[in-house]
């Protein structure tokens, strides 16, 4: 018996939300993927290492395209098998951009192939009968997800030169023009900038290798706040252009806010 406690609207509300997360990290470097696409029909770059059609400017640019049609028509579907269709196209393209030369070094296009795989789980699940169930395995397997995300950005990070602030200092602080790093600039010092790289990149360390650990132990819904609080961060106070790695990731993250509390009598029934 399908579970009265949660309806279906809630259950396709988390698809959405998931799938606009993904549309947005997609849509959010438009003009920059427009430029590049431009670049690589103009200018043909050959390496041994990668086939021809994973060189192909056709290729990349229509695996985009068709991955954001294919997103919009998910977004307004509520049929389950139209659902799953679009899942599996989205991330038949996805895996297309992860491999193909022009996309394969872009964390835009990790993350949004793992909330997509998120999503394949969640296509064949949502019309289960225990909804509750469904939705706290649907949170775990995002906090799951998030935890390895963040977890492989700090063990990139764990290094004498992230440590000390050398490398945030020269990507951010030095001359990067982003309204932080330029009212740090204008207010500071050329040494006490420098301390603050320093710990404004041991902090980036700690708190990725913190939520890495540690994230996928931590309740669903405190999870999804602090998941929510530390992707916005990242863009907010580094580069607004991040958000093209960060809205998938942010969309995973929220599925944590939709799960229900068994009730204590269903327990005790179970029980």
């Amino acid at each position: 018996m399908i579970d009265p406690l949660v309806s279906r609207g809630r259950m396709v509300a988390v698809h959405c939300v998931v799938q606009l997360g993904i549309l947005l990290t997609l849509t959010w470097k438009w003009t920059y993927f427009k430029w590049s696409d431009n670049l690589h029909e103009k200018i043909t770059l050959a390496d041994p290492f990668f086939p021809d059609w994973l060189e192909s400017a056709d290729v990349v640019r229509y695996a985009y395209l068709i991955s954001l049609a294919v997103i919009v028509v998910n977004i307004v579907s509520w049929e389950k098998y139209l659902t799953r269709l679009c899942n599996y196209v989205t991330l038949a393209c996805l895996s297309v951009l992860l491999i193909h030369q022009a996309s394969y070094n872009d964390a835009t296009f990790t993350t949004a192939w793992w909330a997509c795989v998120w999503s394949v789980w969640y296509g064949h699940h949502m019309d289960d009968p225990d909804r509750i169930a469904t939705l706290d395995r649907g949170a775990f397997l995002s906090r799951a997800m998030m935890s390895m995300v963040l977890l492989g950005g700090a063990v990139g990070k764990w290094t004498p030169e992230y440590w000390n602030g050398d490398v945030l200092y020269d990507i951010y602080f030095r001359d990067r023009n982003f309204w932080m790093f330029n009212y740090l600039r204008n207010t500071f010092e050329p040494d006490q900038l420098r301390v603050i790289a320093t710990w404004y990149s041991r902090k980036v360390v700690a708190i990725e290798t913190i939520c890495g650990f540690g994230l996928w132990l931590l309740p669903s819904r405190l999870a999804a706040l602090i998941g929510l609080l530390v992707f916005t961060s990242i863009a907010i106070f580094s580069n607004i252009y991040l958000f093209s790695v960060m809205f998938a990731l942010m969309g995973i993250a929220a599925v944590g806010l939709f799960v229900v509390k068994r009730p204590t009598h269903q327990l005790d029934l179970e029980a």
